[in-house]
């Protein structure tokens, strides 16, 4: 596996860190490859991303990424709309599952779902046009682009409960209609259970009653609100990992910004970081250091070994390295 390390901004650079040397206690064969990116180098040079940063990203398997600061200024490329669509990565796939040691607010531990949102267009088209007095934002849904996240959903959802639930706002914008007919129509030959919820509702179902959900599908905009709502019953974004996944490349992060009030105090939480690790493992095939990785993680944050975000005293190494002893204890067991 050929593999493109970015840490970014902030505390990206504290929480990758961590997350490759829990990948690293696992001696895998993986070639890693170095990338900055971001605002730092915008800064710097004026570009976040280039052509070139793009090749590199190309030529690698997938991508490990921390975080970005996005300046509210026009001329600001995002760098992270840029590489979902320029590897044409349209699936955004973030499970919401409990985790030992960690009680939400919602205070919930029964539910294991994955939302499963459109990465390439919706609201987040990047068609936009800024003027004095108005501004526009163009919301793209495509045949296409609904056809095949509703593919990538059934195909996950025969792999856990067969439960699809297609979301959207048909009642009010009509090019949800199209997303919801070419949803059901993908899925209806897919032999999976279905169904449709507006996303207003589908907010409030999933505060309260997550456990009725397996695999949640939706367009752009909505999976990213939905996605961070249910943060709130895992104990916070610093335990939301996340991946992209397009049919050539693969692009894993975890789901908090880069929080640059706290980067530099060594107290970010590393735990979505090491667990978009997981996800990476998993999509490669390493099925084994996957959930080892995840048993790593359960574990010691069973032990108490907690950053401040979650009530603990521990630092972003201290946590990562509870991990990485737990991984190196198993494998010496299975050597002995």
């Amino acid at each position: 596996m050929k593999l493109a390390v970015v840490e970014g901004d902030g505390i990206g650079s504290e929480v990758i860190s961590e997350a490759v040397k829990v990948l690293d206690a696992l001696s895998l064969p993986i070639e890693k490859v170095p990338v900055e990116l971001g605002y730092g180098k915008w800064e710097r040079t004026g570009n976040a991303i280039t052509d070139e940063d793009l090749d590199i990203l190309k030529n690698c398997d997938c991508i490990l990424f921390g975080a970005i600061t996005t300046p509210p200024d026009p001329e600001y490329k995002s760098v992270l709309l840029t590489i979902r669509k320029e590897l044409d990565m349209y699936a955004n796939i973030r499970p919401v599952k409990p985790l030992a040691g960690i009680t939400g607010v919602t205070g919930r531990s029964d539910f294991n779902y994955v939302i499963v949102r459109e990465n390439t267009e919706g609201l987040y088209s990047g068609i936009e046009e800024i003027h004095e007095d108005v501004a526009y934002t163009t919301r793209v849904v495509t045949r296409k682009g609904s056809k095949r996240i509703a593919e990538y959903a059934c195909k996950l959802a025969k792999m856990r409960h067969n439960d699809v639930t297609i979301v959207h706002k048909s009642n009010v914008m009509k090019s949800d209609k199209l997303f919801l007919d070419v949803c059901q129509q993908t899925a209806e030959p897919e032999d999976v259970d279905y169904n449709d919820t507006l996303v207003d509702a589908m907010a409030y179902y999933l505060m309260t009653y997550p456990e009725r959900y397996d695999v949640v599908v939706t367009t752009n905009l909505f999976g990213d609100i939905l996605s961070d709502m249910s943060a709130a019953h895992v104990g916070g974004l610093g335990l939301m990992p996340s991946a992209n996944i397009g049919d050539k490349h693969a692009f894993f992060e975890p789901v908090h910004g880069s929080a640059p009030d706290i980067a530099g105090e060594g107290i970010a939480n590393p735990v979505a970081a090491i667990l978009s690790v997981k996800m990476m493992l998993q999509w490669y095939g390493y099925s084994k250091e996957a959930f080892l990785v995840e048993m790593g993680v359960n574990y010691t944050l069973n032990q108490g070994i907690k950053t401040p975000d979650l009530g603990g005293t521990a630092t972003t190494r201290e946590l990562g390295d509870g991990v990485i002893d737990y991984i190196k204890s198993q494998l010496e067991l299975e050597s002995e």
